[in-house]
């Protein structure tokens, strides 16, 4: 099977063709997410949360990371594999190059930091080094203290602006995809247009070039209850089924819709 790249993904924002990532971690459901055609594979600081029972993503060490990076690899015949780099693995350009070097050696493709214009110089030593990037902007829940809570970001004028200006620098940085999470779908549709690289929304609306969802919360698995959550099991036979719900979806414009936005 045809291995997906960046340049891939570039090509598919050029033609305007939507494309699908899927959290995962272990190689079983890695193996089940890119035969059902998503071309990108995020093994989430989720795992936190829905593998390990924490309220948030915070207590996630990079040695958790590394392993399921591992197992995610072990599995996946073609997707792209983007990992994350958990909470405080960053602080720090050296800091942030010792554990995406632990991330890629375990078989990412692709490191995800969240933050905005401060990460710029560190963005640009990774890329710099051969270290692609995804930056995370919107709701970035290692920072859900500060936040008060898993809450809607970039609602007022001056939220968009600060959130449009982090994502053109980012850019501009180095960085080679852009998660949007939990911000009104005009101002992610906005953004979208506004920049070379692809972008992938989550509770962002349809105007982004791909589309996330968390496995457990897709396979109806979690107990989620954000707006842009939906069970893609219901009236599926199988995993393999429901999967292949959401990648066929996502291609076909059919999610997310109006009720998943947030304006």
């Amino acid at each position: 099977m045809r291995k997906i790249t960046l340049s891939t993904l570039n090509k598919m924002k050029a033609e305007g063709d939507k494309f699908v990532c899927i959290t995962a971690y272990d190689a079983t459901f890695s193996r089940l997410i890119s035969d059902a055609g998503a071309e990108t594979i995020l093994v989430g600081d989720s795992l936190g949360m829905v593998l390990q029972g924490h309220d948030s993503t915070i207590p996630v060490s990079i040695d958790d990371m590394a392993y399921h990076t591992q197992c995610v690899l072990g599995g996946n015949p073609q997707s792209l594999v983007i990992a994350d780099l958990p909470f405080m693995t960053y602080s720090t350009a050296d800091q942030a190059m010792d554990n995406a070097t632990a991330l890629m050696q375990a078989g990412a493709q692709m490191v995800k930091m969240e933050g905005g214009t401060w990460l710029s110089d560190t963005i640009s030593r990774l890329v710099e080094r051969g270290i692609p990037v995804c930056a995370h902007l919107g709701l970035t829940p290692q920072s859900v203290n500060i936040f008060g809570g898993f809450k809607v970001q970039g609602r007022t004028p001056k939220e968009a602006k600060s959130i449009l200006a982090n994502a053109v620098e980012i850019q501009d940085a180095g960085a080679s995809l852009l998660v949007l999470e939990c911000i009104p779908a005009e101002l992610a549709a906005d953004i979208s247009s506004k920049l070379d690289i692809p972008v992938i929304g989550i509770g962002a609306g349809p105007g982004t070039d791909a589309q996330v969802l968390v496995m457990h919360d897709l396979l109806g698995l979690s107990n989620a209850r954000a707006r842009f959550v939906h069970n893609f099991m219901e009236g599926q036979a199988t995993i393999q089924d429901g999967l292949k719900a959401f990648v066929d979806a996502v291609k076909s414009g059919d999610y997310p819709r109006e009720e998943h936005c947030y304006r």
